[in-house]
């Protein structure tokens, strides 16, 4: 056991940790410090109050940490890294699953009965919108990870007088909320449970209600609801490390959520209301594709890859899905030996997952100078030879800014039909993860190369070497 101050200096150092660790990650030269500053903050955190005053039963409790680690361990390991999003939100719905067992558990604990006055009515409080927010993660990150998943449809789920129905909804809890408050010993259980219902049933349809485009920003925002329900549940339980941590990742998450949404162009309450207010047109007749398809063979790719000076690749999900960045970095570093300027583009939704194409890129250890954000290669196209495009839709999509009935309309994209030549890998002429279609396919300076991104850059290689 330790004392009340030696834990009270560890969660401060802890507390300093983490936030050493969030700011790290924000460059990918420092990322790995920043992770290994949260995996030591995490330790000295839960070494703190395992071993602190007033716990008991370590043997169930250590037992409990070791079978769980040793779950994760497993699971992380199985996870490709196409999956890290699913992953991502999954795990969101833990956090909100255990706000609100906390608290319930809370609630009935019999230390909360003995609370009178304002104090009762305070923690009360923090009871109850720990479990609302709680509830509303916990659903809506499940929805999330269907839809990264694929196992609930993409397509926004609209209906009229939606916002409606979730302002009524959101007022009964409240209405809820001042009853339960006023109820004697564990009396207000009930509305507890109509209030969890109720705050999962809004969570569900507040994700459904997202369409594909936004959920990078919805992953990012649950990530914050997440962070908000560790907080709560840090005040249900008198944790002061509990409270610090949720709160950075609540407010880090909202932040990274704002950014986000201001790269794509879209209202952040837009996003996260499901649409409320003035988002991107939808619904209207979709503007005719003009252009015919043409399609290159690899050997062709490799004749315009030698004959060109300056080249930018856009890589998406696509490339994520075949694991092709370990070729493409063979091919770049060919490229670049031959004296030839070599980029790559990353749009800031590219992916299912904040930064998922940087990561993929670091795997593949490819240098971070080459690897440049949409706002700092768009300039530089019209002067590109040529463009690849490997496994992107959504993100090169020129319907962004000339469309607008599309659902994408507004939203920044990497102007890759500016280049003098334009490439585009994909299995298939199939939409994106957005469901609309994409001129770039149709424009005179643009051809199809059709097949797995992995084996297509294999087989580019193979002539480049000749």
């Amino acid at each position: 056991m330790i004392v009340k101050e030696i834990q009270i200096a560890a969660y401060l150092f802890a507390s300093i940790l983490f936030i050493l660790s969030l700011g790290s990650l924000s460059s990918q030269e420092s990322a790995k410090r920043g992770v290994f500053y949260g995996i030591i903050g995490m330790i000295i955190a839960v070494l703190a109050t395992v071993l602190g005053q007033g716990v008991a039963g370590h043997v169930y409790i250590i037992a409990a940490i070791a079978i769980a680690s040793l779950i994760g361990v497993m699971l992380a390991r199985r996870v490709e890294m196409t999956a890290m999003p699913q992953l991502v939100a999954i795990l969101h719905s833990f956090v909100g699953l255990a706000a609100v067992l906390v608290g319930f558990g809370s609630y009935l604990d019999p230390h909360t009965q003995m609370l009178e006055g304002t104090e009762r009515t305070i923690h009360l409080v923090e009871v109850y919108v720990g479990v609302f927010i709680g509830a509303l993660t916990f659903t809506g990150s499940i929805i999330a990870w269907g839809k990264l998943e694929g196992k609930v449809r993409s397509k926004p789920l609209l209906y009229p007088g939606r916002h409606l129905v979730n302002i009524i909804l959101l007022v009964v809890c409240v209405v809820l909320g001042v009853v339960f408050a006023g109820e004697e010993g564990v009396q207000g259980m009930t509305h507890l449970y109509l209030m969890t219902a109720i705050s999962g049933f809004i969570g569900v349809m507040l994700v459904m209600a997202i369409g594909g485009a936004d959920m990078p920003v919805v992953v990012s925002m649950l990530n914050s609801y997440s962070g908000w329900a560790a907080s709560a549940a840090g005040f249900m339980l008198g944790n002061d490390l509990l409270i610090v941590t949720g709160a950075l990742v609540g407010s880090s998450g909202a932040i990274l959520s704002i950014i986000m949404c201001e790269a794509m162009n879209r209202s952040f309450f837009s996003v996260i209301l499901g649409g409320f207010g003035n988002g991107p047109a939808a619904g209207g007749d979709a503007k005719a594709m003009e252009g015919e398809v043409t399609s290159i063979t690899h050997e062709e790719t490799a004749h315009l890859l030698k004959d060109a000076k300056s080249l930018v690749i856009v890589p998406g999900y696509g490339m994520a899905v075949a694991k092709a960045q370990y070729p493409i970095y063979e091919m770049v570093q060919l490229l670049r030996k031959d004296g030839k300027q070599v980029r790559f583009a990353i749009h800031p939704v590219a992916g299912r997952l904040p930064g998922h194409m940087n990561v993929l890129l670091a795997e593949a250890n490819v240098p971070y100078d080459i690897v440049l954000e949409m706002d700092e290669i768009n300039e530089d196209l019209p002067d590109t030879d040529v463009v690849m495009v490997i496994g992107a839709n959504d993100v090169v999509n020129p319907g962004a800014q000339d469309d607008p009935s599309s659902p994408i309309y507004g939203m920044p994209v990497i102007e890759a039909w500016k280049a003098e030549k334009v490439i585009v890998m994909k299995r298939s002429m199939s939409v994106g993860y957005a469901g609309v279609e994409n001129p770039l396919f149709y424009k005179n300076n643009t051809d199809m190369l059709y097949g797995d991104a992995k084996e297509s850059v294999e087989k580019i290689l193979g002539f480049l070497r000749k």
